[in-house]
């Protein structure tokens, strides 16, 4: 976190609460630090870091905490010696958590052939699942589409994730693009890193010159349009009385999935949008003032995520991400707007791209 610099009070908390979570030797202990972690990741917009620096600053204290959990649980496993590594995927992968998160993670170890692979897989899935059921305890909910490491099917020899990642691009059914969108931002927690590695390296080498996949990965992101009317207004959505825009589906995930298509495409091996950007924005055929303007707008977008699930929590409510008008300022209207068109601009970019 040096990069947010030492002025910051929720900054200086939260490296100092990294300090004890790294000492801690219990997961009840880890559970009371969680709750500590929570109420720094409501404090970090307050703080002045803006949307994006306030979900990296989510998503590092959430890694203090799961890494720790993962490392607590293999003290107390009798684990193989293979060499092993715990993977975040999604948001977790990207660094771009919210106040509201589930588990997105997997399990890679090596081994020397399928016969190996099966026997070390029913060793490991009873960790992997200690694992995911704790950090639910520290308030990690546990997926709903089950992408878990206690889940067998992600639970896996680094050939046989070597062999999804390849049917996934070569073979690009429907399932294969979904897994895609979670899997390929694959980021190493804890254990070996070094078996990530090929991983992303393979993904270098394949998508640049999978042009179906790239095709098909630009026709889902142009799924959902950003809702703005022929006056440039933003139009919200209606249930019932109630009026809303859903932030994330309509604003954010256009930037994190334009941002993943154009990294795969040039060859970007980081899963971080940003980063994703700044390295194949240029040729994408983005000035550097588009590249800095659209990370502005999905930084901006982030923070009005954050202060909506920040206002609900506060309110006692499940924080979403349905953003209400009368909780806009006219500035925060505007930033709405501009974010908006800002993610159609990309999506225009892209079906010029790929001719959809």
């Amino acid at each position: 976190m040096n990069q947010f610099g030492e002025n910051s009070f929720a900054v200086n908390r939260a490296q100092d609460l990294a300090k004890k979570i790294e000492l801690a030797d219990s997961i009840e202990t880890l559970v009371i630090y969680a709750e500590e972690a929570r109420r720094i990741d409501e404090s970090f917009l307050g703080a002045g870091l803006g949307g994006a620096l306030s979900t990296y600053g989510i998503s590092w204290l959430n890694d203090c905490l799961a890494a720790r959990v993962v490392a607590l649980s293999a003290e107390e496993s009798r684990l193989p010696a293979a060499n092993w590594c715990w993977i975040s995927l999604g948001s977790e992968g990207r660094h771009e958590q919210t106040l509201v998160t589930d588990q997105d993670n997997g399990l890679i170890f090596s081994s020397s052939d399928e016969h190996e692979a099966t026997l070390l897989r029913n060793v490991f899935l009873p960790f992997a699942q200690k694992v995911n059921q704790r950090l639910a305890e520290c308030g990690f909910t546990l997926c709903s589409g089950d992408i878990m490491a206690g889940n067998p099917a992600w639970c896996r020899s680094e050939d046989e994730w070597k062999g999804l990642f390849f049917d996934w691009i070569h073979k690009p059914e429907p399932s294969s693009l979904l897994n895609a969108s979670i899997f390929f931002d694959v980021r190493p927690l804890y254990g070996d890193f070094s078996l990530v590695t090929p991983l992303r390296t393979l993904l270098a080498k394949w998508a640049p010159h999978a042009e179906t996949f790239l095709r098909l990965m630009a026709t889902n992101a142009l799924a959902a349009e950003p809702p703005i009317g022929f006056t440039g207004d933003v139009v919200m959505e209606k249930e019932g009385k109630e009026k809303f825009i859903d932030i994330k589906k309509y604003g954010i995930r256009i930037f994190v999935d334009v941002a993943r298509i154009i990294g795969l495409a040039h060859g970007v091996s980081s899963a971080s949008t940003r980063t994703r950007f700044l390295e194949a924005g240029e040729k994408f055929g983005m000035s550097a003032l588009d590249v800095s303007a659209a990370l502005q707008a999905m930084s901006e977008l982030q923070r009005l995520r954050l202060s909506h699930q920040h206002q609900a929590i506060e309110a006692g409510k499940n924080p979403d991400n349905h953003l209400h008008p009368d909780e806009l300022s006219s500035y925060d209207e505007a930033v709405l707007r501009e974010g908006l068109k800002q993610a159609k601009r990309l999506q225009q970019r892209l079906k010029l791209t790929y001719r959809l």
